[in-house]
């Protein structure tokens, strides 16, 4: 809230400099912000202490806009890699995959690992825990599990996540 709209009868008011001018009317410190062409912007709104600064509010904005977009633009977006296997995956092609995983996880991505069932095979689900368990241990240099292997419908799924430099 800014200028006319702040309601409060009386507020403790806070210099452009970060002084301290004490407890005024809200008509004072209008007459203050105006002697001085800032606004006066409210800080807190607690009803037995308000506070309001006098100060540029647009330029306070602007600021504040920006500091967001620095934030957002240093933040990591980690994305979520997807492997497929199959329990009769064979040794190169579950050395391609784990390879894979690795630079997924490398790059700070999680990496969603899945075996899909087909036909019979969904009476050995106890050999897609130990693929699973193969994996982790073929990827336990670049991540740890975050999910454990999980039973959905036809697939297993598990998620591994980068470890922590």
């Amino acid at each position: 809230m800014t200028n006319n709209e702040i309601r409060f009868g009386r507020v403790r008011l806070i210099d452009s400099n970060g002084d301290m001018l004490g407890v005024v009317s809200i008509d004072e410190a209008r007459r203050k912000a105006d002697e001085r062409d800032l606004d006066l912007v409210l800080i807190s709104a607690s009803p037995d202490n308000p506070v309001c600064k006098i100060m540029d509010y647009g330029k306070y904005m602007f600021e504040q806009a920006k500091r967001e977009r620095e934030a957002k633009k240093n933040q990591k977006v980690t994305e979520v890699k997807e492997v497929q296997l199959k329990i009769s995956t064979e040794e190169h092609d579950f050395a391609v995959k784990t390879k894979n995983a690795c630079r997924f996880l490398n790059d700070g991505d999680r990496v969603k690992v899945v075996i899909k069932f087909r036909g019979r095979e969904m009476a050995y689900t106890s050999r897609g825990y130990e693929v699973m368990k193969q994996f982790t241990a073929a990827c336990e240099e670049f991540g740890v599990v975050d999910k454990d292997p999980k039973v959905e419908g036809r697939n297993m799924v598990m998620y591994l996540m980068p470890k922590k430099q």
